[in-house]
């Protein structure tokens, strides 16, 4: 087994910065001197407070989240939130819009209807997925709860490029492969959430923003840990919180705020995803099913003209060193997912090798 790192194009857990894996691994077994790791500590412990209360700090300052707003550090899962939304925003006979462009927002859709009403605002399905509705074509219903997207769709390699316009009706946003990508005005958002094991920490830990005024409204059938409202009270910590990833969270904010915050990453998002696109585009032999105007800046969907030649392209890439660049059983293919700790570099050389792919075959 090689010790040399591979490019790891994984859809997540992805890839972490080596800096961060590094520091991590000199204070496993002794975190600043305590004579024992993160993973042994009480969460109770004033050290562990510390880490705790400095990673929401740090999110909250690169990501300028204002007042009024709180960080929960969660183990739901993004899918948990699928259930926990509905559960705590709709109310009693409630209503929401969702927009389903792609599996999860699918999947979530199916299960918020087991709480309400939900009214299909928009649907890409009709050209699987492949683009993001328009602001013109989202149908809202003005007695919607909240008004539900997922911002990047990592199956098919599409991504909303606007906010959508929704009035008085509460944005709920599920920013789990694009968070921290790029600015964002949390003050247009009700809720957002992300599951950490993309851009932001190993899996395990869920993020969640959210506007203070819309906890507190669950419904009665709502299990204890699945209530914003106990959550907010109990500062995340009503249980045993995911201790070793809010401390790795911590350490990839560090991180994310030495490359110049979510501005220095959305410029390197740009280089990187900028140049797959074009790389395909000039290609004879790949096409990218996203269209213009849609495409992801995290996750590079492509593909032959045949399977065989597909399978070809992951072996040759995998024995290369660019790792996980398999398409989801859903759409075949390949799938690039170049989130925030993929270096440049990495996507650099995979260009020089699907040109020579190209020429090759």
């Amino acid at each position: 087994m090689s010790n040399q790192r591979v490019y790891n194009f994984a859809a997540g857990p992805s890839t972490m910065p080596l800096s961060v894996l590094e520091r991590a691994g000199a204070e496993i077994t002794n975190y600043k001197g305590c004579g024992m790791s993160v993973m042994e500590m009480s969460h109770r412990s004033r050290m562990f407070d510390e880490i705790f209360q400095e990673a929401k700090a740090k999110l909250r300052r690169l990501m300028n989240i204002p007042e009024g707003y709180r960080i929960l550090l969660l183990q739901t899962g993004a899918s948990g939130q699928f259930s926990m939304v509905p559960l705590n925003l709709m109310g009693e006979s409630g209503k929401a819009d969702y927009a389903v462009t792609g599996n999860f927002s699918e999947i979530a859709a199916k299960e918020a209807k087991k709480y309400g009403t939900v009214n299909i605002a928009a649907s890409s399905a009709d050209k699987n997925h492949t683009y993001i509705p328009g602001q013109q074509d989202l149908i809202l219903d003005p007695e919607a709860r909240y008004f539900y997207y997922c911002a990047n769709n990592t199956i098919f390699g599409t991504e909303w490029q606007y906010v959508p316009e929704t009035g008085k009706v509460p944005l709920v946003c599920d920013m789990s492969s694009d968070i921290l990508s790029r600015p964002v005005d949390v003050s247009k958002y009700g809720l957002i959430y992300a599951g950490a094991q993309k851009n932001m920490a190993p899996a395990g830990l869920t993020v969640v923003i959210l506007r203070e005024e819309l906890a507190g409204r669950a419904l009665p059938c709502t299990p204890l840990m699945m209530d914003y409202k106990t959550m907010i009270d109990k500062d995340s910590m009503y249980n045993t919180p995911p201790c070793w990833c809010i401390y790795m969270l911590g350490l990839m904010l560090d991180w994310v705020e030495e490359q110049g915050g979510a501005a220095g990453m959305q410029k390197l998002r740009d280089a990187r995803s900028g140049m797959l696109y074009e790389t395909i585009d000039q290609s004879r032999l790949f096409t990218a099913p996203a269209q213009p105007g849609s495409r992801s800046g995290m996750n590079v969907a492509f593909r032959t003209q045949s399977e065989e030649l597909d399978a070809k392209f992951v072996q040759e890439a995998t024995e290369a060193g660019f790792v996980n660049l398999k398409g989801h059983r859903k759409t075949g293919g390949m799938r690039a997912s170049v989130y925030n700790a993929m270096p440049v570099e990495g996507v650099e050389k995979l260009c020089d090798f699907i040109r020579a792919f190209d020429k090759n075959n």
